[in-house]
């Protein structure tokens, strides 16, 4: 045991990040193989969710409200275009911006393969915590993750 770990919280932190990962895991390895079996990698779902129901997005937008860094974007916008996805559309308002937005096909795979997901991951989450626990748990995985954002040296 770490030294102050009782005053610092060490033994609670230690209790609580190998069941986070363990979870994570176990996640992935549900999701990801499903994903994959409705015709998409994880981070081209992830884009065609972030841009399904939305007029577009521009690149910047698209790479902060996904979980695709921005070096992996591009070769994932490529992928969608080329199989009908996604288009590139010059801004109306600037044209050195590129706005990315679902094509027909692209709104219809939207509605499919989102719906086919939500619907089979939600058995997961509902055998095990109520709808109250959920509600908890993501404030709480919120908490953490800003934690992170903020860094050491960072004051709440």
């Amino acid at each position: 045991m770490a030294p102050n770990s009782k005053d610092s919280g060490g033994e609670s932190f230690l209790k609580v990040l190998r069941p986070l990962v363990e979870a994570y895991f176990s996640f992935c390895a549900r999701d990801q193989p499903h994903i994959r079996s409705l015709g998409l990698t994880p981070s081209q779902f992830d884009v065609i969710a972030t841009l399904g129901d939305t007029r577009g997005m521009t690149c910047r937008q698209l790479s902060e409200a996904t979980l695709v860094t921005k070096g992996t974007l591009t070769g994932v916008l490529d992928r969608l275009e080329a199989k009908g996805l996604v288009e590139r559309l010059a801004s109306r308002e600037d044209r050195r911006v590129t706005i990315i937005q679902l094509t027909s096909e692209g709104q219809e795979k939207f509605r499919k393969v989102c719906a086919n997901h939500i619907n089979y991951l939600r058995p997961y989450f509902e055998r095990a915590l109520t709808a109250a626990e959920m509600g908890t748990l993501r404030e709480l995985l919120l908490r953490l993750k800003e934690s992170f954002d903020r860094g050491l040296n960072q004051p709440f």
